[in-house]
């Protein structure tokens, strides 16, 4: 579809860079084997199914957090970061990749470019350049709430249902064409839902979920699923210890 994206890929992608580093700075590291390796094998078996483009110019750099947060992130640039918190959703590898390729799908589909853009052009108040520097060589809460990780800084901004929409689909065939079970995505989201005892995790309050989603992921599913069995074809069966 056509989007508004007015800045250089390059520029968006530099805020990213940003953005994580000061996640980084501000969220203590996990110190869990296990979430950790499973967090790296399951995001790089997704990486390599990406466009050369995304796979050029430098390994991704995947992190998981000490965070209770259920919670996940991309960023443009090729960050990724998990939360700890996410396995008390996540039960099994092919649900942590259900999370990762949503979204690293956002950032396939020029998402974060396209709501940059769209706050700029609509003139929301927030000087770009002061955005993307908060004046102090920090990026702001309102990028971070552009570039959709601004649930930690109090600024948030919910991609809206067309982006999201593509997320759950994109990132469902990235995942299935790693080898990952896609009919893993509905458990994934029903289990979101019961997560903070009813109450909505900080990855929902962003990610819009329910009967549409879910029937969305359905309508879409043969189409995965043939990914998935191509994927297992060409022996490409990921096990992440999950």
């Amino acid at each position: 579809r056509s989007q508004l994206t007015l800045f250089p890929e390059a520029e968006v992608e530099a805020m990213g860079v940003q953005a994580f580093s000061e996640i980084k700075s501000e969220t203590p590291l996990s110190r869990d084997p296990d979430a950790i390796s499973i967090v790296r094998c399951v995001s790089f078996a997704i990486v390599d199914q990406l466009p050369a483009e995304y796979r050029a110019g430098g390994a991704w750099e995947v992190l998981v957090f000490d965070d209770t947060a259920v919670n996940a992130f991309a960023l443009p640039g090729r960050k990724i970061g998990v939360y700890e918190g996410l396995f008390r959703a996540a039960r099994n590898q092919d649900q942590v990749a259900a999370v990762v390729g949503h979204e690293v799908a956002h950032v396939i589909a020029h998402h974060a470019n396209e709501r940059v853009s769209t706050a700029a052009a609509a003139q929301t108040g927030v000087g770009l350049a002061q955005a993307m520097a908060g004046g102090t060589g920090t990026v702001s809460g309102q990028m971070m709430g552009l570039l959709g990780v601004g649930a930690t800084y109090g600024v948030i901004l919910p991609f809206n249902r067309k982006q999201e929409s593509e997320a759950d689909i994109i990132g469902m065939e990235y995942m299935a064409a790693a080898g990952f079970d896609p009919t893993q995505t509905i458990p994934l989201w029903e289990n979101m839902g019961r997560t903070n005892s009813g109450a909505p995790p900080e990855f929902l309050s962003t990610h819009p979920s329910g009967e549409t989603r879910i029937a969305n992921l359905s309508k879409h599913m043969p189409v995965a699923t043939a990914k998935f069995e191509e994927a297992r074809a060409r022996g490409l069966k990921p096990d992440c210890g999950f």
